[in-house]
């Protein structure tokens, strides 16, 4: 079971990433990590069920949370953004009833869990109106849920794309839609991913539940069962699951292609600083929910990622022990794709290491 951890991100200075109005809810963080191995499997579970399963209490139930970090992530899609748009966000045979669908679920789930920050009203032509009071935009959208107009200030640079594109400027988590039919299988049909572990929206869009995951090692086992988890995702649920890496540092954006003006190595191989006044490394947590859209054939997946810090690990005899465990657990060919082959020896010595 994934247990509640305490951590913070902070926030660059900008005026784009600013708050409207306070937040007083703290993170929701977790430590999956309660079997001690390294395991690649489906791992999912009901979302909110029991109540309060990860010891986070009304969060643990829903799909997004927004709480005293929205700024950080906020900022970090706006700078994604402004890079350059179609690096974080691609869509392959997005088909507008799926797409409305999306758009009709995100606003509808928004006004539900956060009633007193994103107000709905309805127009005279069938039309929805969303007021997000968190960033003071004014999202307009026709009877179909396309996106006709926005109320920003500042002025966004690039505008808004799409009804998803707005919307995902709205919340913490990344979103992915996977469609089905029976004609074509199934394939990732829509991706905003601006807090990517490695890997890029533009190579996986269009792709199936299967070839999206080759390249994990040990996937290939689940390749017999994928059928039956996409049919899972699509008309079950909704589920919960937890993926862990270890980091060395917060940044939310591991895109493979590093921006403008930062050198590919830097950007790709952050040093493990064992001396570190903060924390040599963190555990990079991502919280995983599905939920089915059956009526259109789609699954809607949200990623929140969150760290806990190396250091509160070690402090912990139970989490140190947990950790250990489950790096020693990895196999070789694991430990070069969560990029710790190189670094294995130092991160387990420095947790055998007094505090």
């Amino acid at each position: 079971m994934a247990s509640c951890k305490s951590a913070t991100l902070t926030l660059p200075h900008s005026d784009r990433g600013r708050l409207i109005i306070p937040i007083t809810a703290q993170p929701a963080l977790y430590f999956p990590l309660s079997s001690g191995r390294y395991e690649v499997v489906p791992g999912l579970k009901r979302l909110g069920l029991p109540p309060g399963n990860g010891g986070n209490g009304d969060a643990d139930a829903r799909l997004l949370q927004i709480d005293t970090d929205f700024a950080v992530y906020r900022e970090n899609k706006l700078r994604c953004r402004a890079e350059r748009l179609s690096k974080y966000y691609a869509t392959h045979h997005f088909a507008p009833q799926v797409a409305g669908a999306v758009a009709r679920f995100i606003v509808a789930r928004l006004h539900s869990e956060y009633p007193e920050l994103f107000h709905l009203q309805r127009d005279a032509h069938g039309g929805t109106i969303l007021r997000c009071r968190l960033t003071d935009e004014v999202l307009f959208f026709d009877a179909e849920m396309r996106l006709t107009r926005t109320e920003t200030a500042p002025t966004l640079d690039p505008a808004y794309a799409s009804a998803l594109d707005a919307l995902c400027c709205q919340i913490p988590e990344d979103v992915a839609v996977m469609c089905t039919s029976p004609e074509q299988g199934d394939w990732l049909t829509a991706l905003h991913l601006c807090s990517p572990s490695h890997w890029a929206a533009e190579d996986k869009i269009g792709k199936s539940f299967v070839a999206m995951h080759a390249p994990v090692p040990g996937f290939a086992k689940l390749n017999a069962t994928a059928p039956a988890l996409v049919n899972a995702m699509v008309h079950k649920g909704p589920f919960v699951r937890f993926a862990w890496g270890i980091a060395p540092d917060r940044q939310l954006n591991c895109h493979p292609e590093p921006p403008p003006g930062r050198a590919s190595r830097e950007w790709r191989e952050a040093a493990f600083a064992p001396h570190s006044d903060d924390s040599p490394f963190y555990l990079r947590v991502e919280r995983q929910c599905l939920w089915g859209l059956p009526e259109v054939g789609a699954a809607l997946f949200t990623i929140r990622v969150s760290f806990v810090s190396g250091q509160e690990i070690r402090s912990d005899p139970t989490e140190r022990a947990l950790l250990r465990s489950a790096l020693l657990s990895m196999s070789p060919q694991s430990r070069v794709y969560k990029s710790v082959a190189g670094r294995m020896d130092q991160l387990l010595n420095w947790l055998d290491e007094d505090n």
